[in-house]
């Protein structure tokens, strides 16, 4: 039952991502963006009905909306669908919970609908700018809608009590970014950043390591340069890392960390890389990131991270992953304890950040998802 705080996505790679294999009606990833026709047909960036909105928070950015043209309905829309979407007859048909921007009307609406209707549905004029992100989130109690026009500073347009299929319907809904039009000429939306402000390139490449079991696979890389590192113990493996000089050479090579002062080092300059933490209750986790280019240590710097259920102050502290890293040289070790694993009972979000005041660098984010332990 992944939780949709969990579900990151900047559109970078080449094609839709596993994460959104229900997409339908031509849509479309390139150039950085999920692409979704507004025709008079119905097109959509959507996930399978395997997720779960309770206790969760996500964030998009509306990149552009379709033009009105001459419809009488022309929208984008970001949907938390209940399982009875589609479905005549069904128990929770049409229930939805999220916003529509409506280009006729120039409104943005803040919806809780049953049967594909919310007649207390809030509705605000329309910004480009100040609503460029949309956010939806849920803490037990109550749904809330947030704008923001960076992703950082977010407003509040909506509260209200959650609607009981949410909490009901734990794992079994669907994320749906659409797109819709009754007349006019067909164009698109354009949706960016899902839960990340990291907008680095993606580069795919193969990797074979044991981080928990022997294993190969794809691995993703946010990079302009290239790396390797070590996954974990006495593991090899492609590391996820960020850098900024050429494909051949490495951009830290003759670079020296400044210290504390007002002047930023030039590691200050990395984007965090995506690597998701597959953590086995009640085992021991230990993992490795290493910057490998020659020379290139870590001194002066002090590591943090984080497990929540959500990003920034909108998810709940499962845990503070700071006590259990160690830096030495250019590698930041994390190792949990078996007692401390087996207190984590869900999924959520974390991110790794390096600092050494006045900079701090994330170096990594991504999902952590929790594999629950059967052996007691």
């Amino acid at each position: 039952m992944p939780s949709l705080s969990t579900l990151i996505d900047n559109f970078n790679g080449a094609s839709i991502g596993p994460d959104w294999g229900n997409s339908y009606g031509g849509a479309s990833q390139s150039g950085g963006l999920a692409h979704v026709p507004c025709t008079t047909g119905y097109a959509g960036f959507q996930t399978s009905y395997t997720w779960t909105l309770a206790g969760a928070a996500f964030f998009v950015k509306v990149v552009a909306v379709p033009a009105a043209s001459t419809a009488t309905e022309a929208y984008a829309s970001v949907f938390v669908n209940a399982p009875g979407i589609g479905v005549t007859g069904g128990p929770e048909e049409g229930y939805r919970i999220g916003f529509v921007i409506n280009t006729v009307t120039g409104l943005l609406r803040c919806k809780n609908d049953t049967g594909y209707f919310d007649a207390g549905s809030v509705d605000i004029t329309y910004n480009a700018t100040t609503h460029a992100f949309l956010r939806l989130r849920e803490d037990g109690t109550n749904v809330y809608w947030d704008t923001s026009p960076d992703g950082s500073t977010w407003t509040n347009r909506r509260t209200l009590a959650t609607p009981a299929w949410v909490t009901a319907e734990i794992g079994t809904c669907a994320l749906d970014l659409s797109a819709h039009r009754d007349a006019g000429t067909s164009d698109e939306a354009q949706y960016d950043l899902f839960n990340t402000l990291s907008n680095g390139a993606v580069y795919y490449g193969s990797g074979s390591g044991s981080a928990q079991t022997a294993a190969t696979a794809a691995g993703i890389y946010t990079a302009v340069g290239s790396a390797t590192g070590l996954a974990g113990t006495a593991a090899t493996a492609a590391a996820v890392a960020a850098y900024h000089g050429s494909g051949s050479g490495s951009a830290q090579t003759n670079a020296q960390a400044t210290p504390a002062g007002n002047d930023f080092p030039e590691v200050a300059n990395l984007a965090a890389g995506h690597l998701d933490l597959r953590i086995e209750q009640g085992s021991t986790f230990v993992q490795t990131y290493t910057v490998t280019d020659p020379g290139f240590v870590w001194d002066g710097w002090t590591a943090r991270a984080q497990i929540r259920t959500g990003p920034a102050d909108n998810g709940t502290l499962l845990l503070d992953l700071t006590p259990y890293l160690t830096v030495t040289g250019a590698a930041v070790r994390l190792a949990i304890p078996a007692s401390i694993t087996q207190t984590l009972d869900r999924n959520g979000v974390w991110d790794l950040e390096m600092a050494n005041a006045p900079a701090v660098v994330r170096i990594l984010e991504g999902r952590a998802l929790v594999s629950l332990e059967v052996t007691r």
